[in-house]
């Protein structure tokens, strides 16, 4: 899935777990189609309440390859009003690309990122930041230290994650590196440039 669609996904994602229920047609057309496996309908399935069922599939889509959006859109045949904003919106963001995004002097790609600035950058993440620590060379047991340490707050277990990362790293913890990391999980340039500002 591109950047651009996971943004799209990301900002209305409180708007799609009020108003779309992935019960019934969304799971089994997204199965049918090849974008869900037996494994993720079961842990959509497992969820208590219909938000957390749709929270859960909007944190799969985004990992299920190129196909996954335009699939999701034609899954919600019994939601025509959400399909016709997410098309909205996707047009608006496709007009508004980032045509703006500046070079990052190397003399600042070569320094390791301050707390301040991952601070900044754990407010854009959302779950895929675990797969962005991974790809920086953390464990799945330092991710889970840090989500033990921080149980109730999401941006504390991101910073404290990327505070890990550049105790571990000390010089090699550089903004290039965080930013290798970030465009091999396509997050929009947007994010790095935030943290920067």
């Amino acid at each position: 899935m591109d950047a651009r669609d996971k943004q799209l996904l990301r900002s209305l994602r409180l708007e799609l777990c009020t108003e779309v229920l992935v019960d019934g047609v969304v799971i089994q057309y997204l199965y049918q189609e090849g974008i869900l496996t037996d494994s993720h309908v079961q842990e959509i399935k497992s969820q208590t309440t219909s938000q957390r069922r749709t929270m859960m599939l909007l944190d799969i889509l985004p990992t299920r390859g190129p196909k996954a959006f335009d699939v999701f859109l034609d899954s919600l045949q019994e939601f025509p009003w959400v399909k016709e904003k997410l098309m909205v919106k996707r047009k608006e963001m496709t007009v508004q690309a980032p045509a703006d995004i500046t070079e990052i002097a190397p003399c600042i790609l070569k320094t390791s990122p301050t707390d301040q600035q991952l601070n900044k950058l754990a407010r854009r993440l959302g779950p895929e930041w675990e797969h962005i620590v991974l790809c920086l060379g953390l464990s799945h047991s330092d991710i889970y230290r840090c989500k033990v340490n921080h149980p109730h707050n999401l941006q504390s277990q991101v910073v404290a994650a990327f505070v890990l990362w550049r105790q571990r790293l000390g010089k090699k913890a550089t903004i290039q590196s965080l930013q290798a990391g970030l465009m091999a999980e396509e997050v929009d340039p947007s994010v790095i440039q935030y943290m920067l500002e």
